[in-house]
């Protein structure tokens, strides 16, 4: 499922226009988005946990040259689905 479908079936279930659903469904991502850049969680009871991981720097090799290289330390948004949704899956 794309943004597109998911928009669709958003305004379907809810009963709003299109357009109206996609302002729901972009509100929600700046949303969470917003919420992750500011180092907090968000937790939607039984959807799932959005979460930032801190990954520490590393030592990598460059697999053309072979050489040793140092791969930078980096936050990277993480989910943990939740036990309904595990559940319905």
């Amino acid at each position: 499922m794309n943004k597109s479908e998911l928009v669709a079936a958003v305004a379907a279930k809810a009963g709003l226009s299109k357009v109206d659903a996609k302002k729901a469904v972009d509100a929600v991502v700046a949303s969470v988005t917003e919420a992750l850049k500011g180092g907090d969680k968000v937790a939607l009871v039984g959807f799932g946990t959005f979460s930032v991981a801190e990954r520490p720097a590393r030592q990598g090799i460059n697999p053309r040259t072979k050489q040793k290289i140092t791969i930078a330390a980096k936050k990277s948004a993480k989910f943990k689905a939740g036990a309904e949704l595990n559940g319905a899956i």
